[in-house]
């Protein structure tokens, strides 16, 4: 299976996610096309957009960089609750068709504020049997036709979806990405998502979450194509090893610094997220640190003490060479996804691409 590689697209109301430099106009849609051709000329495949309330749209900005793009391929992040899976599956039908089937898609069933946007917030086992229904309705109603589904939390009647999601050699619908590390996240993970997706942690613990997950996929029934891996993390490249770290220990004192200002997060811009520190996959990560500041070859632990929230909470630091060979570890392991990230965003698509991408696809 070959491997791919992804960036991140800050879609932002405030200036300033992870640090990155832009103000004027930061999040402006020439911006945003700006990142987005980039990335196309330097050999991405395209890139994770987040979602949370209090940001923009994620379906509309990436249905806007779609539109100005040849082979950008957004990964849409969204939420069950925000979309009913009907409505959803249709709109990620229209894209897919217009756009020549370039959509992806990232569910996300972490705590947002819910209440803000009409959705309630039940228990973690209720959230992920919603998720779980979520994923198996919008499936359905892309491969199959009159679909009628009644679950504990969904139902459609006689339900075809145009205009109907078309086959791509061996693609029949965007893939489906998922993230969660506890225990009712893996299940769902395992018995209806394409892509299980880790944030920063050791190889070893990768590795051993793959491994559960492919237990999981034969306990829980698995029916669809075998489980894809994928790893979102933050790749801080430098020319050489040593300004690598010494950029790395700069940027980290800079933020511990100001750390009662700034609360960097994957779905939170500049504020703290009440929930993040209380998520099973982000203690996880937050935990990593007692084990030492370097972790594996050069897997940066210190970003999370002083505000580096989800993919910010550990770095793989080095030259190119360094961090590809730690990225080829993960590979090894089984990961075939690789969503990477590192501010100034648009600084490190060029560098980033120029002088990582060519090992790793070579």
């Amino acid at each position: 299976m070959s491997t791919e590689f992804l960036w991140y697209i800050p879609n932002q109301v405030d200036p300033g996610h992870r640090g990155d430099t832009t103000v004027e106009g930061h999040n402006s849609l020439d911006t945003l096309v700006s990142h987005a051709t980039a990335l196309e000329d330097h050999g991405w495949a395209g890139a994770l957009i987040g979602a949370g309330w209090g940001r923009p749209d994620t379906f509309t900005v990436a249905a806007a960089l779609a539109a100005r793009t040849r082979t950008f391929e957004p990964l849409i992040a969204i939420r069950p609750g925000y979309w009913r899976p009907a409505n959803f599956a249709a709109a990620a039908a229209t894209l897919d068709h217009l756009s020549g089937g370039r959509v992806r898609v990232n569910i996300v069933s972490g705590k947002d504020d819910l209440a803000a946007y009409g959705d309630s917030d039940g228990d973690q086992a209720d959230r992920y049997a919603r998720t779980r229904e979520f994923l198996q309705l919008v499936r359905k109603l892309w491969t199959e036709e009159n679909v009628t589904y009644r679950g504990e939390h969904f139902q459609v009647e006689n339900s075809t979806v145009l205009p109907r999601i078309g086959i791509r050699g061996d693609r029949r619908h965007p893939k489906l990405y998922f993230g969660g590390s506890s225990d009712a996240a893996e299940r769902v993970a395992a018995a209806e998502a394409d892509v299980q997706l880790f944030w920063g942690e050791t190889l070893d613990g990768v590795g051993g979450r793959i491994e559960r997950l492919k237990e999981l996929s034969d306990e829980v029934g698995r029916e669809h194509a075998p489980l894809e891996f994928g790893l979102r993390i933050t790749t801080f490249v430098r020319d050489t090893t040593d300004q690598a770290w010494a950029d790395a220990e700069a940027k980290v004192a800079e933020m511990a610094a100001t750390q009662e200002d700034h609360r960097f997060g994957e779905h939170g811009a500049l504020l703290q997220n009440p929930h993040r520190r209380t998520a099973v996959g982000q203690r996880r990560l937050l935990d990593l640190a007692a084990r030492g500041e370097v972790l594996d070859d050069n897997l940066y632990t210190k970003p999370g003490q002083f505000g580096g929230g989800g993919a910010g909470t550990t770095w793989l630091v080095g030259s190119p060479d360094d961090v590809a060979k730690s990225l080829r570890k993960y590979q090894d392991l089984g990961i075939t996804h690789f969503v990477l990230s590192d501010t100034p965003y648009l600084r490190e698509i060029e560098r980033q691409g120029s002088q990582l991408l060519p090992l790793l696809h070579g």
